[in-house]
């Protein structure tokens, strides 16, 4: 009993604190919704190295279905043949004041190279810093990247209302949240390798050193921006980190249970292990 007493006051005292987020954070969305003549099924296309693969054994079924591309994709040649229908973008780099090479590449791509219809998500929070070159090529819809925690059915009615989401911790969580909102019944997901713990290490600084690859190569500066950010990130941080991501699927996954959307996981040895397992030809 005292036991379910502490579970449940935890959770009262979460969801207290989740809506004094909201208050703060949330603002209105504009996701809208799916064209109704499109399929019923959604790709989303991670950037993980396996990513490769499955432009290179799917190409046929790839420019069939509407396809939701995330971060520094609008960087390679493969956009250009793929034609993602969404892009989602979240991390608080894209949105610096003074960005740096490869997201003023990003943005250049977006507003220059999109010659078809295509929808921009972005945190409403950093909706109106979007170059207006880009505004006039792409429709862009704000959401909430906001993570909610507490009782189930205030979390799953916050999802419902597009006001928070399970914890963003990576791009992945605002995709496939965003999915559902579109309407899709059924969501595919590749290049979601989530193999980053293999690529952990501790130098003899002390330093914790993560390489996280990407189907495409990054170059210099994304390198050294990259472990910039893990200089003075201590390895109990980055599992803490891991934990919330993987813990955050498991969420999503309960939550579409719910709302009868199918979630499959179609990235050939992905550490997430929240979705049910198909092949992408399977769609």
């Amino acid at each position: 009993m005292v036991k379910g007493i502490s579970g449940w006051s935890a959770s009262l005292g979460a969801t207290l604190k989740s809506l004094v987020k909201m208050a703060v954070q949330s603002r209105r969305t504009t996701v809208g919704k799916r064209d109704v003549a499109m399929a019923d099924s959604l790709i989303i296309l991670g950037n993980g190295p396996s990513l490769r693969d499955t432009i290179s054994d799917y190409p046929d079924l790839l420019v069939r279905y509407p396809l939701l591309a995330v971060n520094f994709a609008a960087n390679t040649p493969e956009f250009l043949s793929l034609k993602p229908r969404y892009y989602v973008l979240v991390d608080p780099a894209f949105f610096k004041e003074n960005p740096d090479d490869n997201v003023k590449t990003l943005w250049w791509n977006l507003g220059s190279v999109v010659t078809w219809r295509m929808t921009l998500f972005l945190p409403a929070a950093e909706a109106s810093r979007v170059p207006e070159e880009v505004r006039r090529r792409v429709d862009i819809r704000k959401f909430n990247p906001v993570g909610v925690g507490g009782f189930r059915w205030f979390r799953h009615k916050m999802y419902d209302w597009g006001l928070g989401m399970p914890r963003p911790r990576n791009v992945l969580i605002p995709s496939i949240m965003l999915g559902m909102q579109l309407g899709y019944r059924r969501i595919f997901i590749t290049g979601a390798d989530h193999s980053w713990s293999r690529t952990l290490e501790v130098n003899d600084r002390n330093e914790v050193v993560s390489i996280q690859p990407h189907f495409y190569t990054d170059d210099r500066k994304e390198l050294d921006r990259v472990a910039a950010i893990y200089r003075n990130v201590r390895l109990h941080e980055i599992m803490y980190s891991f934990h919330v991501a993987f813990k955050s699927y498991f969420d999503i996954e309960k939550y579409a249970r719910g709302r009868g959307v199918e979630i499959y996981n179609a990235t050939p040895g992905s550490f997430i292990d929240a979705f049910a397992r198909r092949q992408l030809r399977d769609i």
